[in-house]
């Protein structure tokens, strides 16, 4: 019993150090060399990462079966591009949303309010908080009022048509839940990326 106790304090202690480990060091310095870039480089940096994030997104109706794979990845050129400048990352979003509008107004919906949110939300986070659990808090929070607003407030069915449109806050906990699981996921998909990209260029 004694050994079962101590492996659970240790599981503690090591979920303690892991999620409230700061991992600002490497972002900083990224951000601080994209600040460096030209205005014009900036500009074209963020043009070409609206336009994967709008590829990504509508791959999902063009590509039967695995445009469905592809389509979450619509997160990651958001997000990038938000880790790099806040105001850069605010209109890439803008940029493909209006891009989604004009190729494919149907598909227009769900961007904004969750994958296209969600990368705004946690390269957002990147910016205010430190801490691995403040920044996933952060995603997780952005793609649950996304959810919510499309289901609640839209009343678009978002996680099909067997989840009730009513407010149903069993449906909210389990919403958070699994946000809070994909936010992590992506969390740490970006810092692997970003910490990659700083040694690469020695940032």
């Amino acid at each position: 019993m004694a050994k079962y106790l101590l492996l659970i304090v240790t599981i503690n202690e090591v979920n303690q150090v892991y999620f409230f480990r700061s991992i600002s060091k490497e972002i900083q310095s990224i951000q601080l060399a994209f600040n460096d870039f030209p205005k014009t480089k900036r500009l074209v940096l963020g043009s070409i990462l609206s336009s994967l994030a709008t590829l990504f997104h509508l791959a999902g109706g063009i590509l039967p079966v695995i445009g469905y794979f592809i389509s979450p990845l619509a997160s990651a050129p958001i997000l990038i591009c938000t880790v790099f400048s806040k105001s850069l990352g605010f209109i890439s979003y803008m940029i493909s949303i209006l891009l989604i509008f004009v190729l494919v107004p149907s598909e227009l919906i769900v961007f904004p309010f969750t994958t296209g949110l969600l990368g705004l939300g946690i390269g957002m986070a990147f910016h205010f908080f430190e801490k691995r659990l403040s920044i996933l808090l952060c995603g997780s929070l952005f793609l649950t009022i996304g959810i919510m607003i499309l289901l609640y407030g839209i009343k678009f069915p978002i996680l099909g048509p067997s989840v009730s449109s009513s407010f149903n806050y069993s449906i909210v906990g389990s919403i958070f839940l699994f946000t809070l699981f994909y936010s992590w996921i992506w969390v740490e998909v970006s810092f692997v990326y970003l910490k990659i990209v700083s040694r690469k260029f020695n940032l």
